[in-house]
């Protein structure tokens, strides 16, 4: 899921700084238009930590492996706190483990934090059935946890596709992309239950961990 160094080409780069420019300004503007803006830092902080750590649990999915995401999942808790806490995360992962990398940080950002954004919106459906009903939370959860992966995955596959080199072998590089997209389709099943669990303990230990 994430793009390292050397693929894209460095228009892409700037571009994908340009859009996460946009969605932090966004997400920091909504979070300081809350009551208490800071009260949702600790709730942040702690999964940052999770985004951060989820990326090496890897599952294999024959002949590849993929590793959880949780994007969708810290959108649906966080809400707009879920953007500057990926592009937290994904700093860290590029600077001490090289995972992803800080001239496609941009991009990674934004395809993986504005799914989650994304994601935020579509949980916020449960608040249809009533923020106590256990189908709703239970659904939306796992709509928003399946989309935030699987809508991250679409952009990846888009930009990859689209900014080949033309000194590769394309049809090889075409089909290995689109195998590892495929891969990422049980993920979203995975990631989605994860997040609709997530949600239900929540809704019963701590609803106001839930509220918008």
């Amino acid at each position: 899921m994430h793009i390292p160094d050397g693929i894209l080409p460095a228009s892409v780069c700037l571009g994908g700084y340009a859009a996460a420019a946009v969605a932090t300004w966004y997400s920091l503007r909504k979070i300081r238009q809350k009551e208490d803006p800071r009260a949702g830092i600790p709730k942040a902080s702690l999964l940052t930590a999770a985004f951060f750590v989820a990326s090496w649990i890897h599952i294999p999915v024959p002949p590849i492996s993929v590793h959880l995401v949780l994007n969708g999942l810290l959108g649906a808790v966080l809400g707009y706190y879920a953007f500057p806490a990926i592009l937290i995360g994904l700093f860290f992962q590029a600077v001490i483990f090289q995972h992803g990398g800080l001239t496609t940080l941009g991009v990674n950002a934004a395809v993986i934090g504005v799914p989650a954004i994304l994601s935020y919106y579509l949980f916020q459906v449960r608040n249809l059935f009533g923020q106590d009903s256990r189908l709703g939370t239970g659904l939306c959860g796992f709509l928003a946890g399946a989309a935030g992966i699987g809508l991250a995955a679409v952009a990846v596959l888009t930009l990859l596709i689209t900014t080949l080199p033309a000194h590769l072998d394309i049809e090889v590089e075409r089909a290995s992309i689109y195998a590892l997209a495929l891969a990422h389709v049980p993920l979203m099943v995975i990631e989605g239950v994860f997040t609709a669990l997530v949600a239900l303990f929540l809704l019963r230990v701590k609803p106001v961990l839930l509220e918008d």
